[in-house]
């Protein structure tokens, strides 16, 4: 079945950068589009980036622009987000999705101190 794994999360301060990992098995990965997903406390959960199957297109949610980068290794079936110029609002779980099977990570928490 479907399973996605992430990891990378952690600890930062501001002005900090992370990065994202996720694992995918299940399924042909080099196939499907792939996204990360956030939730911060108290607020619905929001797509950050998302990535064609080939990584020649993306996109990401106006708040993480220029600072946050979506990418992926097909030949290691993985999907990164490079986070840079990490901000306090940048708090949240983040959740690796395959959109064609709606299928989740178990999350990994970002946390951003000052």
């Amino acid at each position: 079945q479907v399973q996605l794994v992430e990891s990378g999360g952690g600890l930062v301060q501001c002005g900090g950068s992370l990065r994202l990992s996720c694992v995918a098995s299940g399924f042909t990965f080099r196939t499907y589009t792939m996204s990360w997903y956030r939730q911060a406390p108290g607020k619905e959960r929001e797509l950050v980036a998302r990535i064609s199957p080939a990584g020649s297109s993306t996109t990401y949610t106006d708040s993480v622009k220029g600072r946050f980068t979506i990418s992926r290794d097909n030949a290691k079936n993985t999907v990164y987000l490079q986070m840079n110029s990490l901000k306090l609002e940048d708090t949240a779980v983040y959740y690796c999705h395959a959109p064609r099977f709606d299928s989740w990570g178990q999350g990994t928490q970002v946390t951003v101190s000052s």
